[in-house]
């Protein structure tokens, strides 16, 4: 397996975290997307929607969408319990994660990691709705450890990705022990998380160009 992305995108960090945890094997492709390595006709044929991450199969089937795709590889694991009901929780906050929480925390973060721009400019909307989507997390991670059930799962997985990047847009975690305590946890059931989080590059990625 081929997983085409770039360390700085939380999108890709998703794929990564899972296929370490889980213990598969894969080849780690970089994608340079700041020099167009996502419109190539090479990356274009395999990956239509020119976006990262991708994932190329040994049998040459491919996927794309950071979500679908570590919901696929957890199948069969305790990441993905095989419970109906739980699925169905666990795709809540998938879908959430890509509707309310990326679109708001990962483009602050652009905003001012790479693009190098003050907080004060960043859009009062997105703004608006980060702090809520970080403030919903705290209420619920007051009242349990993990997202859904008792153990992590990829809804965990989705959701630390860019929370774990949060204050490089803006967002003070400091008042969220909540929050906190599950990064921590999370640090420590997906141990390549640090590691890979640690050599991320500096340089600006546009992160709307990942999902």
């Amino acid at each position: 397996m081929k997983i085409y992305g770039d360390t700085v995108s939380g999108n890709c960090l998703k794929v990564r975290y899972v296929a370490d945890h889980l213990g598969l094997a894969h080849t780690w492709v970089p994608v340079d997307i700041m020099k167009g390595g996502s419109r190539t006709p090479e990356y274009l044929a395999r990956f239509p929607m020119g976006q990262v991450p991708g994932v190329v199969f040994d049998d040459g089937r491919t996927l794309a969408q950071s979500n679908a795709i570590i919901r696929y590889l957890a199948r069969g694991s305790s990441l993905l319990p095989d419970d109906p009901w739980m699925q169905a929780k666990i795709d809540e906050w998938l879908f959430w994660e890509q509707y309310s929480h990326e679109p708001t925390i990962a483009v602050c973060r652009f905003h001012m990691r790479y693009r190098g721009e003050p907080a004060e400019t960043r859009d009062p909307k997105r703004v608006a709705g980060g702090e809520a989507a970080l403030d919903l997390m705290e209420r619920h991670l007051t009242a349990t450890r993990w997202f859904v059930g008792d153990a992590v799962s990829i809804a965990d997985v989705a959701l630390f990705a860019y929370t774990q990047f949060a204050d490089e847009g803006g967002f003070d975690l400091s008042g969220r022990p909540a929050i906190r305590a599950w990064l921590t946890r999370c640090g420590e059931v997906l141990p390549t998380s640090a590691t890979v989080a640690g050599v991320v590059e500096t340089r600006r990625r546009p992160d709307h160009f990942t999902n």
